[in-house]
């Protein structure tokens, strides 16, 4: 984009603006419309589907165009978001009557895909987070190097104020930024991507990664002289510092306005929650399905809440389950008194559910953005606070009566909304009427003044058709002309002198009076008055609640707290779950356990449960099965009760004794990723690579099949060895579904595994799957079964099961392969008589000896030959 000269004083203005904001599209406000010019118009109406036109550029070549209504702002804004572009809004901030010259503009707000507030794009059940990532010895230099020490992803939620940072491995960085569901991703602008990934990424100078800038941001963002009261210290905490440093700075730039709202950091150190690698948080299904649209999370069975605060907050321990006995423990207290209290969960739920989000109504307010309703939404929000602490009076367990002892019910909040907003409030303070009556001595001045004038106004027309006898006479008002009589032609005879013509019309004409023009020059005067006093007046206490955004959002925290203990009581209670023993000890028993999420899919009773117990003398479990009959419904089920009782939840099982988990790691069914070259099979070795590399002995391995996408023989010695490294080196507790049957022998010599199979019963018509687990091994796979229940043709699975017979009664594998090719080929005719006799003839001739006559003149021999089938 370059300067001209010739440009007008407007699109130099709009011009020094966008060089401030070159990686943003900029609506620039003019009027009623924000404008979008050069680049930025061609991309917007392309984007938009709006008309792209033409600016008149005083003389200079005509300038690229597109706007939208400023009214139609939420129409539009979002869809350029989730492009992932970056709006800069750009408002006038001076009013145009008073300007001296152009009207002055600045930008008061930057939109990107991870700092929004507005309701169009947030999701209520999720947090949007921006995130920034430091790595360990990379910090000092901001240089994209290969980092060897621990890295940080800091994430904050604009719309709802938390700052927090995640201290994680050097190659961990893309699970902790899938796990955190990150919308926008801040890399120092020379840093490698850390993985693909549904974010947006935005480059920043590699300065703005320092600890020594991040700590200033930091001090500087909070008011404190130093980082300690945050539990961080440099040079220890380098990494955290800058990741940290990096979010708020450029929160701080997108938001000039101020971040009133952003909490205090909360770091969180490795070691402290169980981690879930993208593989595994897709495998089990924890909060996206495996194929979108198909449903069936897990978080879809547990989310019992009644606010959007506990949504997110349940969305959440699912994806960060803990490691530490003591805190899980006391969420299960929490969710086991709740159980049995039946009466207080009711009484608990009733009162949660008239909360609104009291996290972004804060938000909003402390960000200056709120509307009259919203404000009017956090005093309705705040109004049921005693009603919980009501409802959980009686509860005695450490963990709720905390929370409740310590809720702050806002009582103060609450009376001052109420008597400052008039109930029937509209959305936007330029509508009039926010105010309540009697709440503002110079408002109700201002008020009488103007109705005295309506009033005045009204009882005009009746004096008026008296004194000129004109019957059809009437007094009107526009947003042109104000107020007026209106007189037909019929009746002009009758028009006195003191009635001056203000207006034309086809059939009437339009007159003002002295008396009228004084009275309109009331109500203007009392409108404009009441518009600027309302306004100051939401202003100040808009403002005296974002002092307060504090004290919401602690309340708010403590509300989803006992929003997710209420639904995952809830849940329990109506599912049959029981409370896991959680414990120190590396062990896992499961008895009678089910799986969450199919239970509720089938009809009531036929999901049929299972034992489960991996402990030392059996920590390895070889499954054996056919295929359809439950494996990897078996494997998932225990991977979601480590996860659930690790979570703080109750557990859909008869009995369960968890031992703390790690990790938990999942290699379940096939795939490929084409876009990186890589085959099936590689992408299994793949992972199973990083599950040997990264499980301990105090890890939970879920596998579903291993070598099965390459020859049988490479496949069956790629799953024993790695069976035997679990067992010997690793010694994490491991289920393996596998039809290698040839693993089940591992049982018999090799200590610590054990063989199981799930059963099913042989039928005259084929088989049935009993869905149980059952001790020992299964030497079959009843393949073909299953090939025929999916409706391969009845010839196929004839011939499959006759092929099947030849191979399980042969010797070795290459004479079974032979001596069906012998006996096939009535039927598969891969050679007959005539190839036979066109090899034989082949079989005489020397091609070195052919002359290139001779050769053609052969080759159309032998074309005729095969064409007439004679050999």
């Amino acid at each position: 984009m370059t300067r001209a000269a010739a440009h007008t004083p407007l699109i130099q203005q709009y011009l020094d603006i966008k060089a401030r904001h070159e990686d943003a599209i900029l609506f620039f406000r003019v009027g009623d419309f924000y404008e979008m010019f050069f680049e930025d118009a061609e991309v917007g109406s392309r984007l938009l589907g709006i008309t792209l036109t033409a600016r008149n550029n005083g003389g200079s070549a005509d300038v690229p165009l597109a706007g939208v209504p400023v009214k139609a702002l939420g129409e539009y804004l979002p869809r350029l978001v989730r492009e992932g572009r970056k709006v800069a809004i750009c408002e006038q901030v001076e009013d145009a009557a008073e300007a001296d010259g152009i009207v002055r503009r600045e930008v008061v707000e930057i939109v990107t895909p991870g700092a929004v507030v507005d309701e169009s794009l947030l999701e209520a059940g999720r947090n949007t987070f921006v995130a920034a990532v430091a790595r360990g010895a990379a910090v000092a230099a901001g240089s994209g190097a290969a980092a060897t020490g621990p890295a940080a992803v800091a994430t904050a939620d604009l719309s709802t104020g938390e700052l927090e940072a995640w201290e994680c491995g050097p190659q961990g960085v893309a699970d902790e930024l899938g796990r955190l569901e990150v919308s926008e991703l801040l890399l120092p602008a020379d840093a490698a991507e850390p993985g693909p990934g549904p974010w947006a990424v935005t480059r920043r100078e590699p300065w703005r990664f320092e600890a020594e800038v991040g700590r200033d941001v930091l001090k500087r963002a909070f008011g404190v002289a130093g980082l300690e009261g945050f539990g961080l210290a440099v040079p220890r905490d380098a990494h955290l510092v800058a990741a940290l440093g990096a979010v708020v700075g450029y929160l701080e730039e997108v938001r000039p306005g101020g971040l009133r709202h952003l909490r205090a950091p909360r770091v969180h150190r490795r070691g402290r929650h169980l981690h879930l690698d993208e593989m595994t948080r897709r495998n089990l299904e924890i909060v996206e399905p495996l194929r979108a649209g198909d449903g069936g999370t897990l978080v879809e069975v547990l989310d019992r809440t009644a606010t959007p605060m506990g949504r997110r907050l349940l969305r959440r321990r699912l994806l960060r389950p803990l490691v530490e006995v003591a805190p899980i423990r006391e969420r299960l207290d929490a969710v086991g008194e709740l159980v049995g209290q039946r009466g207080a969960r009711r009484g608990l739920r009733e009162a949660l559910g008239k909360v609104r989000d009291l996290e972004r109504l804060a938000g909003r307010i402390a960000l200056g953005r709120a509307t009259p309703r919203e404000v009017l939404g956090l005093g309705r929000s705040v109004e049921p606070l005693p009603e919980i602490c009501e409802a959980a009076a009686t509860l005695r367990s450490a963990p709720l009566r905390s929370l409740v002892d310590g809720l702050d019910p806002l009582a103060d909040l609450r009376e001052e909304i109420a008597a400052a907003i008039d109930p029937e409030a509209p959305p936007a303070v330029s509508a009039g009427g926010v105010i309540r009556a009697g709440h503002d001595a110079r408002l109700d001045e201002l008020r009488a003044v103007r109705d005295g004038a309506v009033d005045w106004i009204a009882r005009l027309q009746a004096a008026e058709r008296k004194n000129t006898g004109i019957e059809n006479l009437k007094v009107g008002f526009n947003r042109v002309f104000g107020y007026y009589i209106e007189v037909t032609r019929s009746q002009l005879g009758r028009v006195p002198d003191r009635f001056e013509r203000r207006q034309t019309l086809a059939n009437a004409e339009r007159f003002v009076t002295p008396e009228l023009k004084e009275w309109e020059a009331k109500v203007v005067e009392a409108e404009a008055g009441i518009a600027e006093r309302e306004a100051a007046l939401f202003r100040e206490l808009r403002e005296r609640l974002a002092a307060e955004v504090g004290r919401v959002q602690e309340a708010a925290e403590r509300v989803a707290e006992l929003d997710v203990h209420c639904a995952l009581a809830d849940v329990a209670a109506r599912g049959g779950y029981v409370r896991p023993e959680v414990v120190e000890e590396s062990c896992l028993e499961i008895r009678a356990g089910r799986h969450p999420v199919v239970e509720t899919r089938v009809p009531a009773g036929e999901f049929v449960p299972n034992d489960v117990v991996l402990e030392d003398e059996s920590r390895i479990m070889i499954l054996t099965g056919p295929n359809m009959a439950g494996k990897s419904t078996v494997l998932r089920q225990v991977g979601l009760i480590v996860l659930m009782a690790q979570a703080g939840s109750f557990v859909p099982a008869g009995r369960a004794r968890i031992g703390i988990c790690d990790r938990v790691f999942t290699r379940v069914g096939a795939s490929d990723s084409l876009a990186r070259g890589q085959s099936t099979f590689m992408v299994e070795m793949t992972e199973t690579a990083a599950i040997l590399n990264g499980a301990t002995d105090r890890s939970l391995v879920l596998l579903d099949e291993i070598g099965r996408g390459t020859s049988t023989y490479d496949g069956v010695a790629i799953a024993w060895a790695v069976t035997e490294d679990l067992a010997d080196r690793v010694g994490a507790r491991t289920i393996f579904a596998t039809h290698y049957h040839e693993l089940v022998e591992l049982a018999d010599v090799k200590p610590g595994v054990g063989a199981w199979n799930v059963a099913v019963r042989e039928t005259d018509d084929g088989i049935v799957f009993l869905r149980r687990l059952e001790p020992g091994g299964c030497d079959r796979s009843y393949g073909v079964h299953v090939a025929r229940l999916a409706g391969v043709p009845a010839a196929v699975v004839a011939r499959a099961g006759e092929i099947l017979a030849e191979l399980e009664g042969g010797e070795a594998g290459g004479t079974r392969l032979a001596g069906l090719a012998d006996r096939s080929r009535d039927q598969l005719t891969l050679f007959d008589a005539r190839e036979s006799r066109l090899a034989d003839r082949l079989e005489g001739i020397d091609p070195d000896r052919l002359t290139p006559l001779e050769a053609l003149v052969l080759l159309h021999e032998l074309k005729a030959s095969a064409g007439s089938g004679d050999g």
